[in-house]
C-alpha cells in the first residue's frame, strides 16, 4: 500500500476499505477521489454499522408521503393536500468545539432539511444533553448552545416553540445538541433531490465556499472524540440573515417549473450533494471546481469539494432555465452560480478546468461497506439489572415535602424557560402552545388543524436497558403529543450512541433501534426520517445511550387542545393507567436521593397505547380541564407541576399508600396520565376508561394555595413555585 495510515486515519477510511477502493477502481484514488470516499464512506453519511439496523424501523403508514432515506425528511399527510416536513440532526462534536456555532450551525443545518423539499419552515424543537452544572466548562457550553440556537432561530423568523433538556456526568466533554425543524407543504408541489435529465445544469445558490467544515463528516462525527487522532476542522459560522434569504429564494424557485431537484450542502458539502443527488437520478455529474465561488484563496479542488461552509443549496436546472434562476435569486440578493451539468455516464467527474482531478462510479461512492458486529450483552449491565432496589431504605413520610423540593429544582425536571425562553416572540403568532407543557401546539397557517411537537429520550433509562429505554422514549414522546390533544401520527429520531466498533456501544445500539421498532409497532407510529450519531465518546468514556425521539402529531380542531396545568377550584383530579414495577429503576429519585443509577425500567405496550387512546378520546369529547404526562419525578411532581403551572393548589383525598412511599410518590412508573375534570364529567370519563379497560383513580381536589396530602405532603404553591422555576438559573448565573 503506497498510501500511510495517517493519511487514512485523515479521512478515516480503514487500510481494508483503502483496498476495497483500490480493488473497485483498479487504480489507486487520487487525492480528491480519497477525501470524497472518507466523507460518504464515514458513518455521518454512509451509516456503515447502522444501515442494515434501522431497516428495522417501520416506515408505512397510510400518511407517510415520504419516508426515511427517501429524501432528506420525512413527510407526513396531515389532510387538505398538505403535508408536514419533519426531520431531526445532531451537530454534537462541533458544539463541543465551538457551542455559539456548533449549535448555530445545527439549525441552519435541519432548517436546509426542509426547505429542500418545498416545505417553508414554521417552527424548531431542541434536544440538549449536558454534564453536570457544577463544573464551568459545562455551564459555559450551556450557555453558548442555548445563545446559538436562539440567535439562528431568530435571525431566520422561525420560533423555537421549546424542548427538552437533561444533565448527566457522563455528557461532561461530549454534549449533545439535537434538534427538530417542521414544515409545511403543499403536498403536490414538494422537491426531490435528485439530478436528472442529462444536460440539466448545476447550479450553487448561498454562499461564497471556504474552508471551514473540512473533515467534518469523516472527522469529528465518524471518530471516537477527543482520542487525539482526528483533526479539529474549523467549525463553520452560520449566517442567519442569508439563510433568511435562502429560504425565499428556494420556496420561490420550489413554485416554478424551471428545477428538477434541490440538494443542500451539508456534511462532506458539494461531495455529498453532488453524488447523492446524482446516485439518487440513475446518473452522473461532472463538476468544475473553478467554478464555485469561494471567500478565501488558493483553494485546491480537495478543499472546495469537502468544505461545509453554510447556507449553500444545489440547485438541479432545466437546461434553458438558468438565467430565469438567476434572476429570482438576484431579487433575494442571493448568489447563483452554474458549476457543472448531469450527465448519463454514471460517474461523478471533478475537474479543475482541462484537468480532472477525479473520477468514480456514483454507485461505488454510495456504497460503503456496511459492518455487523457481534452483539452481547456486557456483564456490567447484567449486575446493575439486579441491583435490588427494592432493598433499599423507604423514605420517611416527614422527608416527602424536602424530597419533593429538591425534585422540584433539580435541573432535569425544573423549569427550561431560562433556556428555551430566549425565542424572538414576535415569531410565536401560530404557536397556540409553546412548550413548557407537554408538547408544543402550533396553527397550521390558514386553517383551523393544530400540529403537536414533542421531544423525549431518558439516557439513564436505555443505560440500563436500551431496549426498555428507547421503548419507552417512543412512548413518552407519544404520550405527550396526546396530552395536548393530538393523535400521534409519525416520528423522526436522532440516535446517539458511542463507538460501534466496541461490544457495548453496538450492543445499545443494536438492542435500542430494537426497542423502537417493537414500541413503534405497538403504538402503531411510523418512523418518517432521523439522523445517526455514533463515536459520542471522551477518552474512551461513552455517554448514555441516548436516543431522542421528535414526535409529531394532529389536531383537527387546533382549539380543542389541552394544557398540563390545573385550572378551577373544584375540579376532580384522576390518575389514568397504571404501568408495571415501582418505577424506582433509573428514576430521577434514585438519583438524587441515593446516587444511584440502577434498576430495570419497565414499560407494558399494550396498556400505553390503551391509555393513549382514552385520553384522546377524553380530550376530543371536551371533558379534560388538564391533562399531563406523569414521568421525570412520578406523581408528586406531576401533581406539583400542574399546580405551579396554573397558579392554583390541590388536595388529595384518601392517600393510604401501601407499600414504598417513595414508588408511590417519586417513582417513574410508564403509562400514567394526570387528569382534572368538572364534577359533572366524571362518569364520562369513567366509561371512557372502562372501555379501554384502563384503571381511574381519584387523587384529589384542585383548590386553595398548598399542594396537601394528608401525612405526606404540605407545601405552599409560592414555595414549590420558587423552587421549579429557579434550580436551573441560579446554577447558571453561578
Amino acid at each position: 500500500m503506497s498510501i500511510s495510515k495517517e493519511s487514512l486515519d485523515e479521512v478515516a477510511l480503514s487500510e481494508a476499505e483503502f483496498g476495497l477502493i483500490v480493488s473497485k477502481l483498479e487504480r489507486e484514488p487520487t487525492e480528491v477521489e480519497l477525501g470524497m470516499f472518507g466523507s460518504l464512506w464515514s458513518e455521518h453519511c454512509g451509516y456503515k454499522h447502522s444501515k442494515h439496523l434501522l431497516k428495522l424501523l417501520p416506515s408505512k403508514g397510510k400518511r407517510v408521503v415520504v419516508g426515511p432515506g427517501g429524501e432528506n425528511a420525512g413527510a407526513v399527510d396531515i389532510g387538505d393536500g398538505q403535508v408536514a416536513v419533519v426531520k431531526m440532526e445532531s451537530h454534537n462534536h462541533p458544539s463541543a468545539i465551538e457551542p455559539y456555532h456548533g449549535a448555530a450551525t445545527a439549525v441552519g443545518g435541519v432548517i436546509r432539511d426542509i426547505f429542500t423539499m418545498g416545505a417553508r419552515p414554521v417552527a424548531l424543537l431542541s434536544s440538549l444533553r449536558f454534564g453536570p452544572l457544577d463544573e464551568p466548562r459545562n455551564r459555559y457550553l450551556l450557555r453558548e448552545v442555548a445563545k446559538g440556537i436562539a440567535d439562528y432561530g431568530n435571525g431566520v423568523d422561525i420560533p423555537g416553540v421549546g424542548g427538552e433538556l437533561f444533565f448527566a456526568n457522563c455528557y461532561s466533554g461530549n454534549p449533545l445538541v439535537n434538534g427538530l425543524c417542521l414544515g409545511i407543504a403543499d403536498k403536490d408541489k414538494m422537491i426531490r433531490a435528485r439530478a436528472s435529465g442529462v444536460g440539466n445544469v448545476l447550479m450553487l445558490v448561498g454562499a461564497a465556499t471556504g474552508r471551514d467544515g473540512i473533515h467534518g463528516a469523516s472527522g469529528l462525527a465518524s471518530r471516537d472524540f477527543g482520542d487525539g487522532k482526528e483533526l479539529e476542522p474549523v467549525i463553520p459560522v452560520g449566517d442567519p440573515s442569508l439563510e433568511k434569504r435562502l429560504i425565499e429564494a428556494c420556496l420561490g424557485l420550489a413554485g416554478t417549473d424551471w428545477i428538477v431537484g434541490m440538494q443542500d450542502l451539508g456534511a462532506a458539502g458539494l461531495t455529498s450533494s453532488a453524488v447523492e443527488t446524482a446516485a439518487k437520478g440513475g446518473g452522473g455529474v461532472e463538476l468544475d471546481v473553478l467554478k464555485v465561488p469561494r471567500c478565501e484563496d488558493n483553494m485546491s479542488p480537495y478543499e472546495v469539494m469537502l468544505s461545509e461552509s453554510q447556507e449553500r443549496m444545489l440547485v438541479i436546472v432545466k437546461k434553458g432555465c438558468e438565467e430565469r434562476v438567476k434572476s429570482l435569486c438576484d431579487s433575494w440578493d442571493v448568489a447563483c452560480h452554474v458549476v457543472g451539468k448531469v450527465t448519463d455516464t454514471g460517474l461523478a467527474v471533478i475537474r479543475e478546468g482541462d484537468t480532472v482531478v477525479a473520477q468514480a462510479p456514483v454507485d461505488l461512492l454510495v456504497s460503503p461497506p456496511l459492518y455487523r458486529r457481534r452483539s452481547k450483552k456486557p456483564n456490567w449491565l447484567e449486575e446493575l439489572e439486579a441491583f435490588d432496589v427494592e432493598a433499599l431504605p423507604d423514605i420517611k413520610p416527614r422527608k416527602c415535602n424536602s424530597v419533593l423540593l429538591r425534585l422540584l429544582a433539580s435541573p432535569n425536571i425544573g423549569s427550561k424557560e431560562y433556556i428555551f425562553d430566549q425565542c424572538d416572540k414576535r415569531s410565536m403568532a401560530d404557536c397556540v402552545l409553546p412548550q413548557g407543557n407537554d408538547a408544543a401546539v402550533l396553527r397550521v397557517k390558514g386553517t383551523q388543524k393544530g400540529i403537536s411537537l414533542a421531544a423525549d429520550g431518558n439516557g439513564r433509562y436505555c443505560y440500563l436497558d436500551p431496549y426498555v429505554g428507547a421503548a419507552i422514549a417512543v412512548a413518552e414522546a407519544a404520550r405527550n403529543v396526546v396530552c395536548s390533544g393530538a393523535e400521534p401520527l409519525a416520528l423522526t429520531d436522532c440516535l446517539n450512541f458511542g463507538d460501534p466498533e466496541k461490544g457495548d456501544a453496538y450492543y445499545q445500539l443494536k438492542r435500542g433501534i430494537e426497542g423502537i421498532a417493537r414500541a413503534c409497532k405497538g403504538l402503531r407510529i411510523p418512523v418518517i426520517s432521523g439522523n445517526v450519531s455514533l463515536y459520542n465518546e471522551t477518552g474512551g468514556r461513552a455517554i448514555y445511550p441516548t436516543p431522542v425521539i421528535g414526535m409529531v402529531g394532529l389536531l383537527s380542531d387546533v382549539d380543542r387542545h389541552s394544557t398540563s396545568s390545573f385550572k378551577n377550584e373544584g375540579d376532580l383530579v384522576f390518575l389514568l393507567g397504571g404501568g408495571v414495577g415501582n418505577g424506582l429503576g433509573g428514576s430521577e429519585y434514585l438519583e438524587l436521593v441515593h446516587g444511584l443509577v440502577v434498576g430495570q425500567p419497565e414499560i407494558d405496550l399494550d396498556l400505553e397505547r390503551r391509555v393513549q387512546r382514552c385520553c384522546l378520546d377524553a380530550i376530543g369529547m371536551g371533558i379534560v380541564r388538564s391533562a399531563h404526562d406523569c414521568s421525570d419525578g412520578g406523581l408528586a411532581v406531576a401533581i406539583a407541576v400542574g399546580c405551579i403551572a396554573g397558579d392554583i393548589g390541590f388536595r388529595g383525598r384518601n392517600w393510604k399508600v401501601r407499600g414504598r412511599l417513595d414508588s408511590a410518590l417519586f417513582g417513574e412508573i410508564q403509562s400514567r396520565i394526570v387528569l382534572s375534570v368538572q364534577a359533572e364529567s366524571v362518569r364520562k370519563l369513567e366509561r371512557l376508561a372502562a372501555r379501554w379497560k384502563v384503571t381511574l383513580g381519584l387523587l384529589g381536589t384542585v383548590g386553595g394555595r398548598r399542594l396537601m396530602v394528608e401525612d405526606y405532603i404540605d407545601l405552599p404553591l409560592a414555595k414549590m413555585g420558587k423552587a421549579w422555576r429557579s434550580g436551573l438559573g441560579h446554577l447558571l448565573e453561578t
